[in-house]
């Protein structure tokens, strides 16, 4: 069973793949491909109820599917909404000159708004970033599949050692280690992931500089305004959601009245402002991804396809990367990913003090290398959505931060295995 559910999967992955490249809208491809990969893995309604319900009664309401694709199209939809009212209210004209003025690099305006927000790890979160990273970009010519690119690459630098992200403690509970050790460890894949990407995307592909570019000659203090009023919707977005739980997509709605209050625009004007929500494509996205997870996870997929590679003898080396990345891949999300792959992989890591933390170092940066390359990771095609330009076009771009990230995870094996 394990071999045909693994090309089962990957046939509907090249199936979405094809469906984007012939310019299908996405929504409507992860659909498709969710749907295909039900209906190869004979999945039925009934089964997906059962996983549904199962959720209901053993999971936390923030962890069931009903609630993040509720969250998720609300938070996608906002966002849209956010950068509607900056534009309106002309933040937007003002925010790439104020990076400038402050950080004196475009190249490090560019990278440090997603860098600050991958510390909120919320799923979907990639879009708060996305609309300064766009509007940056667009001043000075950057193309968007690159924009697209920096946005996602650096907004996921964090995911190794920031403990808000719940792999991170998961990861300590099932090898009982402390938080500090799996910090030494796992920073040198976020060096790895930022050297990478700033060589790969910042050193390249950006256009010279012209007159244009320039910020205003202003005092430091104009520019600080200007990106304090662009900046702080996200900044209380996200101490509402780590201070006080508040779901994303509640505190950038009442960013939004925030923003439309203090600046104040006229009342007549909000519904013309709120009307960038329609994006009925982004809700169809999260739809699809969302079923997509949910038919792997009512067939038991996953479970055989990690069973055909045990029992394949793959040597341990090549089964502690290949494990994680193939997992990663195909359903896209980190937790469940090192849930399902950790406890089969503990036998070659160890625990306590006789953990190899070279070699869980070796398996965490297969996970990362397959949720930056799959178009099943949610943030990808997200990116592809809201900067409009091919997904494909992204992967490739993040392709190498990706191997540089494999390579790190690789040499701490080698060295610390």
């Amino acid at each position: 069973m394990g071999v045909y559910a693994l090309i089962y999967i990957m046939i509907a992955l090249a199936a979405l793949v094809t469906l984007l490249r012939l310019k299908v809208k996405i929504g409507i491809a992860m659909l498709v491909s969710a749907y295909l990969v039900g209906v190869l893995l004979r999945v039925w309604p009934a089964d997906v109820g059962r996983v549904l319900a199962e959720e209901w009664h053993s999971q936390p309401l923030t962890r069931t599917t009903g609630y993040l694709f509720v969250s998720l199209a609300a938070l996608l939809l906002l966002v849209n909404v956010i950068g509607s009212a900056m534009e309106e209210i002309g933040l937007s004209r003002r925010l790439a000159p104020a990076m400038q003025g402050l950080f004196k690099s475009r190249r490090l305006a560019l990278a440090l708004i997603p860098l600050m927000m991958g510390m909120l790890p919320t799923p979907g979160g990639i879009m708060l970033s996305a609309p300064m990273v766009r509007e940056a970009g667009d001043k000075i010519g950057v193309e968007r599949s690159r924009l697209a690119a920096i946005n996602f690459l650096f907004r996921h630098q964090w995911e190794p050692v920031w403990p808000l992200f719940p792999a991170v403690p998961l990861i300590q509970s099932l090898l009982g280690i402390s938080a500090l050790t799996l910090f030494c460890y796992h920073i040198m894949l976020t060096g790895a992931g930022i050297l990478v990407s700033v060589i790969v995307l910042l050193m390249f592909g950006i256009p010279p500089k012209r007159p244009e570019h320039e910020p205003a000659k202003r005092h430091v203090g104009y520019h600080l305004k200007d990106f304090f009023h662009a900046f702080w919707p996200i900044v209380f977005t996200a101490g509402l959601y780590i201070a006080f739980d508040v779901p994303p997509a509640i505190g950038i709605f009442l960013a939004i009245i925030g923003l439309l209050v203090m600046h104040r625009v006229p009342f007549g004007r909000w519904s013309d402002v709120f009307k960038a929500a329609r994006e009925p494509d982004m809700v169809l996205l999260i739809f699809g991804a969302l079923f997509f997870k949910l038919n792997l996870e009512a067939s038991g997929a996953i479970g055989s396809v990690v069973d055909f590679l045990i029992s394949s003898h793959v040597p341990p080396h090549v089964l502690l990367f290949l494990l994680p990345m193939l997992v990663g891949f195909t359903t896209g999300v980190t937790m469940p990913t090192v849930a399902i792959t950790y406890p089969f992989l503990i036998a070659f890591i160890g625990t306590g003090t006789e953990v190899k933390m070279g070699l869980e170092t070796l398996a965490f940066s297969g996970l990362l290398f397959g949720l930056w390359v799959t178009p099943v990771h949610l943030c990808l095609p997200l990116s592809a959505s809201y900067f409009q330009t091919s997904l494909l076009k992204i992967i490739i771009k993040t392709a190498l931060p990706a191997v540089g990230v494999a390579l790190a995870g690789a040499l701490s094996a080698f060295f610390f295995g």
